[in-house]
Parts: C-alpha cells; sequence; structure tokens
C-alpha cells in the first residue's frame, strides 16, 4: 500500500500535477489595423493630417500643477489622536506617566508620520525623566516636520531641554538658539 502511495505522488510530481492546474485563457488580440497613408502603423502625430494635408497644432499645453511652498505646510492632529493626547495629558497629570505613554504610542499607531505626537511623546518621557528618549523623540519630530517652523521649533526645544538636563549645556544652548529663530518665523 505504501508503495502504491509512493507511485502516486512521484507520477503526480513528474507529471506536473497537471490535473490540479486550472485552465489558462488567453485573450485574442486585435491586429492593429495601419491608417491610410502608412505602411508601418498607426501615425505618430496625435493629430491627423486635415483632407487637405495640413497637420494642425498640438493643443497648448496644461497649465503645469502648482504645489504650495514647503514653508506653508502645518501639521493638525486627527480626532482620534486628539482625544488620545487628551487622555494622556489626564494620565501624566494623574501620576502615570507610563500609561499617557502608552496613550500617545497607540496615537502613533494611527498617525505614525505625524511630528506632533512625537513631540507628545518625547514630553512625557522628559517628565518620566527618560531625558535620552526624549532627545530621540525631539530628533525624530524633526526629521519629520520638515516644512512646519511651529513643529521644528517645538522639535528642537525638545531637544534642547533633552541636552540640558543631560547636562550638555552648549548644545542645549545652540538647540534652544534653533528653537528660537524658528518660532520667530
Amino acid at each position: 500500500m505504501r508503495r502504491l502511495f509512493l507511485l502516486v505522488v512521484v507520477g503526480c510530481q513528474l507529471s506536473g500535477c497537471a490535473m490540479f492546474r486550472a485552465p489558462i485563457e488567453i485573450p485574442e488580440r486585435t491586429p492593429v489595423q495601419p491608417q491610410a497613408g502608412s505602411s508601418t502603423g498607426p501615425a505618430s502625430s496625435p493629430n491627423p493630417p486635415t483632407p487637405d494635408g495640413v497637420v494642425p497644432a498640438p493643443p497648448p499645453a496644461p497649465p503645469p500643477v502648482t504645489v504650495p511652498p514647503a514653508a506653508t505646510r502645518q501639521f493638525h492632529l486627527g480626532a482620534a489622536a486628539t482625544a488620545l493626547v487628551a487622555q494622556a495629558h489626564r494620565q501624566a497629570a494623574g501620576g502615570d506617566p507610563q500609561l499617557a505613554i502608552s496613550s500617545i504610542e497607540r496615537a502613533l499607531r494611527i498617525e505614525p508620520d505625524n511630528p506632533l505626537l512625537w513631540i507628545e511623546l518625547g514630553e512625557v518621557h522628559e517628565s518620566a525623566g527618560h531625558f535620552e528618549q526624549a532627545g530621540g523623540m525631539g530628533h525624530k519630530a524633526l526629521q519629520l516636520s520638515t516644512g512646519d517652523p511651529h513643529a521644528q521649533s517645538a522639535s528642537w526645544h525638545l531637544i534642547a531641554e533633552s541636552l540640558k538636563a543631560r547636562n550638555r549645556n552648549g548644545e542645549a544652548a545652540e538647540a534652544q538658539r534653533r528653537a528660537d529663530e524658528l518660532s520667530a518665523q
């Protein structure tokens, strides 16, 4: 019995299990009809000549799409993230920074590219005494805040506070200078 089973398995492998494959349907292609006066196929001009043989000018190109300058960009939180941040503020004020961190991390799963959430997370880490993590959150927020001077300023401020708490006062002063320059914009 075992030999019979092995023969069936080997036979199936050798035949490519054709009996288990779905048939493949290949759609028919319609041949391209050459246009009058052309022996190689469709005309290369999108505007066919008029009966008197004149090729009309192509239509004018559409105006270029204008994108607002990056400096006008401003980040906002969505409704769900706003609710989670408000909850985190209550939790942090109630003395539970770890629960506040968890709430903001939930918001980050909703809006992972929003620098405002990274700033919020950094501030909670800072209030909990996690200064290294707070600085990292500030750098992450800075990466994401391109074009939003307010978010960039808040990121630099968070970085400055983190550096100051770690007695890196020279670097902290430079980060604070950058934050002040951006907040003036």
